[in-house]
């Protein structure tokens, strides 16, 4: 047994899948209406989008009632300053930025479909 793929709901998988895709640089593979999938090139499990019409984006942190997250994605990079530079690009492809940060080296993003994901450091001064 081997994990293949994570895979993340979205009321618009190719649109999000092209979100990731910008992000991590990883070619399309599988590409159909309902079901769209990212391989890393060197190889390993990659991320897929599948269509859920009623999707509904979690809030987090939740509260409350609210929809919770039932995952997220963890992207480590090397230093603050490549930390800073994840962050810009991700919101120039589309991200938002948490309102809620809860450590100095993480940032905490939303996709565009609401999907909560970190970037992190070990960069210890």
């Amino acid at each position: 047994m081997k994990l293949t793929s994570t895979v993340l709901d979205a009321p618009e998988p190719r649109a999000l899948a092209e979100f990731y895709r910008e992000l991590l640089g990883w070619p399309i593979g599988a590409d159909e209406p309902e079901w769209v999938t990212l391989r890393p090139p060197e190889g390993g499990p990659g991320l897929s989008f599948q269509l859920e019409a009623r999707y509904v984006p979690p809030v987090w942190p939740a509260g409350p009632g609210e929809q919770q997250m039932q995952l997220h994605l963890d992207f480590e990079v090397d230093g603050r300053a490549a930390l800073a530079a994840a962050v810009v690009k991700a919101l120039a492809a589309g991200a938002q930025v948490a309102g809620f940060q809860p450590q100095r080296d993480v940032r905490v993003l939303l996709d565009p479909a609401g999907h909560p994901f970190c970037f992190w450091t070990d960069d210890r001064p």
